[in-house]
């Protein structure tokens, strides 16, 4: 006899998911609404519309800087963490790799180190070897907590299509490496492209660790920071944070979906 299990009304389901979305969405949906407002306080009423505040930003050199120096440590980041991330992913799906679980383990430790200690424990790395706080030590940084999220996209990127097709053209006379170039490669550019954008919004949205690491030259996050304290500068902060939060939605969804394309729901290949 099967136990009888009482549905939770739909009604009350609904009502915890919309509660549930509002606590997650509503915070982040009054950054646009501000950046729109013709005052430079955040309180409600609101003033009137305005445009203002983003032809401030578009003509803030400073910001702009910050902008292309997070665009620049993303971009780098994103292309060596998916090299490592996609190597990584090669060996543990197509090899036997001794000690597997743990080697997985170790390369996943970042995604559950708190930043702050990560950031404090590659100060200490970076001192000690005497090497100068710049744009390449927050790249190293960035790298370490991306390349766990490309090596987990890529692992169901490269476990998501059939293996046969890559013992097939070895079995027709390509070495490892043109097979790997003209049947892995093509298979997997979704999950590269996935992991390209993925890797990318990580590090252009961190602070924690670029706030240890950087120099002279800073990041967008934390140039956002340090203008919080004015309230005159905040208006265009909201404007650029506006941009930014649309960017990265977009990114995440079109990385997600690019991850999916040509895999089965039953995960047995294209």
């Amino acid at each position: 006899m099967k136990p009888s299990g009482r549905k939770m009304p739909f009604s009350a389901l609904g009502a915890y998911t919309v509660l549930y979305l509002a606590l997650l969405y509503l915070p982040v949906l009054f950054l646009p609404l501000f950046s729109f407002n013709d005052s430079i306080y955040i309180a409600f009423p609101l003033q009137g519309f305005t445009l203002s505040w983003y032809e401030e930003m578009a003509q803030n050199t400073a910001m702009l800087n910050a902008l292309k120096n997070s665009i620049k440590v993303g971009v780098v980041v994103a292309i060596v963490s998916t090299i490592l991330g996609t190597m990584s992913a090669k060996a543990f799906t197509r090899y036997r790799v001794p000690y597997e679980t743990p080697l997985k383990a170790f390369i996943a430790v970042p995604l559950v180190i708190p930043l702050i200690i990560l950031g404090i424990s590659l100060l200490v790395v970076f001192s000690g070897a005497n090497m100068s706080l710049s744009l390449f030590t927050i790249g190293v940084g960035h790298v370490v907590i991306c390349v766990p999220f490309s090596m987990l996209v890529m692992i169901s990127r490269l476990e998501g299509f059939d293996k046969g097709l890559e013992e097939a053209a070895q079995d027709l006379g390509e070495t490892p490496w043109m097979t790997f170039w003209r049947v892995t490669f093509p298979l997997a550019m979704p999950g590269i492209i996935a992991s390209l954008l993925l890797c990318f919004t990580i590090s252009f949205d961190e602070f924690l660790l670029a706030f240890f690491l950087s120099g002279d030259e800073s990041t967008l996050p934390i140039y956002i920071w340090s203008q919080l304290r004015f309230p005159t500068k905040l208006p265009s902060v909201l404007a650029l944070g506006s941009c930014i939060l649309i960017l990265s939605v977009l990114m995440v969804v079109l990385a997600e979906w690019s991850r999916r394309i040509g895999v089965s729901p039953t995960g047995k290949g294209p």
